[in-house]
């Protein structure tokens, strides 16, 4: 395993880390993840030397931080710095912070979470919170020790993010979504580089667009790949793009089976900055524009648009969308879509725009759902 500097904190934190938003389940139910194997990998991981684990009181259900508590016991916690995230959507009053920091406590069966963020800032919810005055109760949880540094984590446009930064000096690190596919996008290059210049540590999350650059791989950006004198999976190239820049202090892969891991490890053992040569680099640009004109939807499968309250099955409807388009195969789309129950596909969406103030990619989903339709459904 490689190391880097944490900001300024004097501590060097695995190239990689783990996030458990992607857990291996059971029937396909979120919720239900596998225990068993779940924990091997964790372990596995921790075992071969990652140091970070990052997760949420909202992934999987709810359930990921009580796994976790249980995961690593057995000395493992002792062995991480520990990340987890505030519903920050779900605060109504200042008391709230403390009610949920505590019950997080408990689920990860801890007296202190080392890295805790305020999750998914943007606006309205950053002026929300700052008017409740969370960050004297977040203050107040840092001097009596129940976190250890405080953060964010960040889905809105760059100047949202820099107001962020500046008006407020008390941040340790801050979590952004960066690949080669997001450069402009949301924080983007010159988040990572504002954030990084103020000395804070820049946790990197989707750094495969959720797992888009590592799967199912267009042939005309597999053609890119193999035209590189340098022999590397669409995984590696897109893992070991974010750790050639020195701003970077880790890379966040949501895993969900063991040879993940395994693949993961062995990437980022031969990570570092500037590792990567100016042929590499000229490839990013091609793959970039290739993916834009094949990939409309820029669904990451983050899945925080669901439960669509009409039972819409958002995700797996622009995942079917997606490759449909990048592979030019309708027909074999229109199969997946009939998969769908008849109350899952998108003409059963009713537009209440409750999943527009959720998704993190500002996309707009119920015209997007009308054009998969259109694409998918059986004439």
């Amino acid at each position: 395993m490689q190391y880097r500097p944490f900001g300024k904190l004097d501590w060097q934190v695995s190239a990689l880390g783990f996030g458990a938003m992607r857990l291996p389940v059971l029937s396909n139910d979120s919720g239900a993840i596998n225990e068993e194997e779940a924990t091997r990998m964790v372990r596995y991981a921790i075992d071969h030397g990652v140091n970070y684990v990052d997760t949420a009181y909202t992934y999987h259900g709810g359930q990921s931080e009580s796994f976790l508590g249980r995961a690593l016991q057995g000395g493992y916690r002792q062995r991480v710095r520990l990340a987890t995230k505030l519903p920050t959507w779900l605060v109504q009053k200042a008391e709230d912070f403390d009610r949920y920091l505590n019950e997080q406590l408990e689920r990860l069966q801890t007296d202190h979470i080392d890295f805790y963020l305020l999750h998914n800032l943007k606006l309205p919810v950053w002026p929300h919170l700052r008017d409740l005055n969370i960050l004297s109760r977040a203050e107040k949880a840092l001097s009596d020790g129940r976190i250890g540094h405080l953060g964010f984590s960040f889905h809105d446009q760059f100047e949202v993010f820099k107001q962020i930064l500046d008006e407020y000096d008390g941040w340790t690190f801050c979590q952004i979504q960066y690949n080669y596919m997001d450069v402009n996008y949301q924080a983007g290059t010159r988040g990572l580089k504002y954030a990084a210049d103020k000395g804070l540590a820049v946790v990197v999350m989707e750094p495969v667009r959720g797992g888009r650059l590592a799967r199912n791989i267009p042939p005309a950006i597999q053609a890119i790949w193999d035209a590189a004198p340098t022999r590397r999976t669409p995984a590696d190239w897109a893992l070991q793009w974010v750790w050639n820049q020195p701003e970077v202090a880790i890379a966040l892969s949501g895993m969900s089976a063991m040879e993940h891991v395994r693949e993961n490890l062995e990437s980022a053992s031969r990570s570092a900055p500037g590792s990567l040569t100016e042929a590499d680099l000229a490839l990013f640009p091609l793959a970039r524009e290739k993916y834009k004109t094949l990939c409309p939807v820029p669904c990451t499968d983050c899945r925080y648009c669901m439960p669509c309250p009409s039972g819409v099955n958002i995700s797996r409807i622009f995942e079917v969308y997606n490759d449909v388009i990048a592979y030019d195969a309708p027909d074999f789309g229109r199969f997946l879509y009939s998969l769908l129950p008849e109350g899952q596909q998108a003409s059963a969406c009713v537009e209440c725009g409750e999943c527009l103030e959720k998704c993190p990619q500002s996309i707009e989903i119920p015209q997007w759902l009308e054009k998969a339709h259109e694409k998918l459904r059986r004439n």
